[in-house]
């Protein structure tokens, strides 16, 4: 059985057509991407629970679970999958003290030590990153590379999705280097079809499963 933690779209609407967003959503619903993660911090809590809501409803009997970016408010009044936590979001510790035990908290790490923190305050998977140099992650630093990505995998246990400069040529790197799988906004939303995107992506998937 495919790995759930996969693939991982995180939304961006300001780099869309206006009111294109939904229907990106839908689309990678379809195509079975496996986390979509609702991240629109600037939206009113009316708003993004509009968005989040719409989001719940597209996945309803599919594999795709809906995380929502840091408001674990609105995450478990609405009873999405999971919520995203950053670094100045509510402690993973803190929030799996509140969340059902089938919650999925997923944590943003931009190093080895902080990986280990978040496995160890209960994370359920990690977004490393940036891995590869993106303009839109330049506040977090240089790229960390695919030798740091190895060292983190190596020394976590739970799921580690690679964010940051993704493209399709750079997924299997980042597999052979131990994680899981990918996260991004770019290689979501700037492709023609998500559905071939996740066609081509699955066949990298399918390639590191049968390497030694």
């Amino acid at each position: 059985m495919p790995s759930p933690f996969r693939l991982c779209y995180i939304t961006d609407r300001k780099s869309l057509k206006p009111d294109e967003l939904p229907q990106r959503i839908l689309a990678a619903v379809r195509a079975g991407v496996d986390i979509i993660q609702i991240r629109e911090k600037d939206l009113s809590t009316r708003d993004l629970m509009e968005l989040t809501q719409q989001a719940v409803e597209a996945a309803t009997g599919t594999p795709t679970r809906i995380v929502v970016n840091d408001r674990l408010d609105v995450a478990m009044a609405l009873g999405v999958a999971g919520v995203h936590l950053g670094t100045q979001s509510i402690p993973a510790e803190a929030a799996r003290r509140i969340v059902p035990k089938d919650f999925l908290i997923g944590v943003s790490c931009h190093s080895p030590d902080e990986a280990e923190a978040a496995q160890a305050a209960g994370a359920d998977y990690i977004v490393l990153g940036p891995v590869f140099e993106t303009g839109s992650k330049l506040q977090y630093g240089p790229p960390l590379g695919l030798d740091k990505l190895r060292e983190v995998t190596a020394k976590v246990s739970i799921p580690v999705l690679a964010l940051g400069g993704i493209t399709v040529e750079r997924v299997k790197p980042c597999l052979d280097a131990g994680a899981s799988g990918i996260a991004g906004i770019s290689i979501f939303q700037s492709c023609p079809s998500i559905e071939v995107l996740v066609q081509t992506l699955d066949s990298n998937f399918a390639r590191s499963d049968l390497d030694p």
